[in-house]
Parts: C-alpha cells; structure tokens; sequence
C-alpha cells in the first residue's frame, strides 16, 4: 500500500471510503457506532465479535439489514482483503486480530482517532470544534460533565462526550455543529487515537488500574499522557500528583502551550487553587504576579469534598484555557450535580450520614472519599482486581470508626486493617448473599456500629460483580436500605 493509498489520506474526504474493506472489532456500543458511520460513508464493513450470545446476535441482525457483515464467534481473524482495523476501546493490543493486522501492515484505529479524522469544519470558523480533553484514574466524568456545565453557562452549544455522554462519533459528525467539546477520554481510547491533538487537556490522577490491559504501569501512564500530545494551549496538570507533572514535561505540544497545575492551596504563578474558601486563577489573567481572578467558592461544588474541588478546578482550567469568563466558571459549578453514585448523600438517620459512593470502584477513587469525611463506618470489598489495600487502609486508618467487610476479597481489606488499624472494629457481613438480602444485611451492620455524628460511607474499592449487577445497583440497594431503615426509626 502506496503513503497515497493509506486511509489517513482518505479519511478527510467523505467519497474515499467508497468500496474500502475495514474491520470493527467488537458489537458493544463503540463498535456498532463505528460500523454504521463507517457503512454511511460508503465502507464495506466486517464487524467481528468473539461472542456468539442471543443479545449479541440481536446488535448483529441489526447492522446486517444495513448490509453490514457481522462475523460472531471469531473475533481473532483478520477478514482478507482488510485495508483499515477500528476497535472498540476494551479490545487489549496482544490480541490476535491486532497482531495479524500489524503483520500486514494496517493501521489500528479506536472510535476516537475515526472521530478525530472524520471533524467537520464549523460553519462560523471554518474550522472543526476544539476538543477539551479530560483522563485520569478517577474523577474523569464528573471533571468533564463539571467543564459541559460551565461551556453552557458561557453560552456554548457543547456537550460531555467520549467515554461519557454522547458518543464522540455521533458528536463530530452532528447536524448541527457543536462549538466546543469536553471530551472524556479513557487510557484504552488514548491507545488507540495515535494523531489525536486536543485543543487543552488534562491528566487528572493517576495510579495504577487496567494494568492487565497495559502490561504495566509505565505503560498505563504513558497512555494516559497521550493526551497532551499536540496540545495547542494548555497541558493542565495535578500539583498533588507529580506523575501528571511529568506526564506534561514529556509531551510534544505546539509552540506557545502552556503548563496549568491545579491543588487545593493558595496558587502560584499559573496555576489555579483555593484561598480562604475561594477557587482562583492565577493562570489565565493579566499580570499574574499581581493578579488573580476570583471563579467562585467551594460552596459553589456539588459536593465540596476535596477531590471534587479539584476535580471543579481541573474542569475550570481546561474552561478558562477556552476563554470562558470566571462569571460563567461560577454558573456553571452552581449549576452541576453529579450522577448517581458519586458521594451522593442518601439520608440522615438519628444524626448518622449515609454517603452512596458506590462508583469507588479502586482503591484511589476510596481514598479520596474517605478523605472527605470522618469518623467513617466504612463499607468494603468485592472483587479486588488484583489490588492491595495497605496504602489505602493505612492511610485512612485515623478517619475510621469501624469497617464492615463485604464480597469475594474482602480478606484482603480484612488482612490490610489487621496491619494498619488493628483497634477498628469489623463486621464481615452478608457471606454467600446477594443483592438486596445482602444489602439489607449490610446496612443493618452498620448500623450497629455507627454513632451520631458518624458517617456510614459506602466505597467498596472493589467492582461489584460478585454480589451485584454493577455499582449502580450495588448504590441503588444501598440507598433502598437505608430508606427502610429511616422509615423503620419514625
């Protein structure tokens, strides 16, 4: 294949997909999003999926009275004649399909480097809508929904997409065009989008997580870094995570694109952080040394718990980077509530808090929710995914009144507290149950164990699968069960 052959150089015009063979790897929701704008553009396209389940085959007769040819049951390989691979973002890069496509020579794209290519010029600008792109090991979502918000307050026509939201396909490929978008980009999506340069991005955290996926952290990190590559304004950073710092040093950015960190202190010179209560910017104003703006309070952050104040400051960055107004910084924070499961508050039952954090779903995303509150009746466990809990437990071993332990792997956290918080006292609760039985059981223990004034924090730190559907119905039974136990107390 000629450099003038390559799918790069076709991607720009619509009529040079005509007749050209792709492969979608994967029928979940990226894939199929894929298969149809690829299909709509002319490509002859073959999706293959390893499964052969009824839901699968129902996705599959779907794309097929397009005229799309979906192969089930084979998902390693590579159908002859295949010019161009898009995988969906789970698919990891030892597989089989991949290796047989590097052997011949073909590019490997994710949904978000087909996004990327396929950009539409904005009818105002004449150029496509600039991307603010967010990733990191915890608080991606919230950060990007928090950066829709304060777009909107500021008069945008944008939306929170990518690994969120609406799919970046469908929104680059909009009828009517968006401004701006406030990308969340998983380390899976950045693997695969090689040419991917967002207008401002930022690295919200990191520690380790999918490290089956990468092989290791140093690949993990260096996916999430991605990111920054290209990055024409801002790289925005975490003052309270060197290894976003380094992240910044090592990317190839435009002339001009400058480094923004975030914390939750009072903020140096190009940085943004807190003061007296206050969120301020001393990146984006005249005369930094002598100026700073005022964007709002931690009052204005739903809710004002520390790692999502720095989660607002990260989104009022990558805003401010845009050119957004503090005025509509402000409006925006007021205006954000985050989605279920999030340290959502459920009730308070005789001066006992209960917080639903159920989407803890690591040990880095509990330990910022258990650093919000104290003293804590912690709820933990499932399945572990091969982490350790001694950093976390160890960490916040003062802050816990008590712990109930639940799911597979609960040892683990049993064994960590037995090191670290050795006088916190445990309950093992609902072994060999699930779903609501087990929840009630839960809730009753902590229950027993919680004093007024204490908070009961559900942030397992494990994936739920064990013992629930997913974190949202481990959330959801939580906070069931809590109601119950509220209406038992009147």
């Amino acid at each position: 294949m000629t450099d003038s052959e390559r799918p790069e150089h076709r991607s720009s015009g619509l009529p040079d997909w005509t007749g050209m063979p792709v492969t979608v790897a994967g029928l979940g929701v990226s894939g199929i999003s894929a298969a149809r704008v690829l299909h709509g553009l002319g490509a002859l396209v073959t999706v293959v999926d390893g499964g052969s389940g009824e839901g699968l085959k129902a996705r599959a007769a779907e794309l097929e009275a397009l005229g799309v040819t979906v192969r089930l049951g084979d998902g390693d390989t590579l159908p002859e004649g295949t010019r161009l691979v898009v995988t969906s973002p789970g698919w990891p890069p030892s597989s089989p399909l991949f290796e047989a496509a590097d052997r011949a020579g073909l590019d490997i794209w994710g949904d978000v480097e087909l996004a990327w290519r396929l950009r539409k010029p904005h009818p105002a600008t004449g150029e496509p809508a600039p991307w603010l792109a967010v990733t990191g090991t915890n608080g991606k979502t919230t950060t990007v929904q928090m950066l829709a918000s304060i777009l909107t307050a500021a008069g945008r026509r944008t939306a929170a997409v990518g690994n969120v939201g609406v799919s970046v396909l469908d929104a680059v490929l909009a009828e009517e065009p968006y401004d701006v978008l406030a990308v969340e980009l998983s380390s899976y999506q950045l693997h695969w989008a090689p040419s991917l340069s967002p207008h401002s991005a930022a690295v919200l955290n990191l520690a380790p997580d999918h490290l089956d996926w990468h092989g290791s952290m140093e690949a993990y990190a260096a996916d999430k870094g991605r990111i920054y590559q290209g990055n024409t304004v801002a790289c925005v950073y975490n003052l309270a995570d060197p290894a976003t710092e380094a992240l910044v040093r090592e990317a190839d950015v435009e002339e001009g694109c400058r480094a923004i960190g975030f914390g939750l202190g009072a903020p140096a010179l190009s940085n943004l952080g807190v003061v007296d209560g206050l969120l301020v910017d001393r990146a984006f104003v005249s005369d930094r040394a002598k100026n700073a703006a005022e964007l709002g309070s931690v009052e204005d952050v739903s809710p004002p718990a520390p790692h999502n104040i720095a989660n607002a400051l990260a989104a009022a960055a990558l805003a401010r980077a845009y050119g957004v107004e503090p005025k509509a910084v402000r409006e925006g924070l007021r205006a954000f509530r985050p989605d279920a499961h999030r340290i959502a508050e459920v009730a308070v039952v005789d001066g006992v808090t209960w917080i639903d954090d159920s989407k803890a779903t690591n040990t880095h995303a509990a330990a910022a929710s258990l650093a919000a509150y104290r003293p804590v009746v912690w709820i933990a466990g499932g399945l572990a995914k091969g982490a350790a809990f001694d950093d976390l437990v160890r960490g916040a071993a003062e802050r816990l009144r008590a712990a109930v332990l639940i799911g597979e792997d609960r040892a683990l956290i049993r064994e960590a507290l037995a090191r670290h918080a050795p006088d916190v006292p445990v309950i093992e609760a609902a072994e060999g149950q699930t779903g609501a039985v087990a929840m009630t059981e839960v809730v009753r223990a902590a229950a027993s164990l919680a004093r007024t004034g204490d908070t009961v924090l559900l942030a397992p730190a494990c994936a739920s699968m064990d013992m629930f559907t997913n974190y949202g119905e481990r959330g959801d039974l939580f906070a069931a069960s809590v109601r119950e136990l509220a209406d038992g107390d009147q």
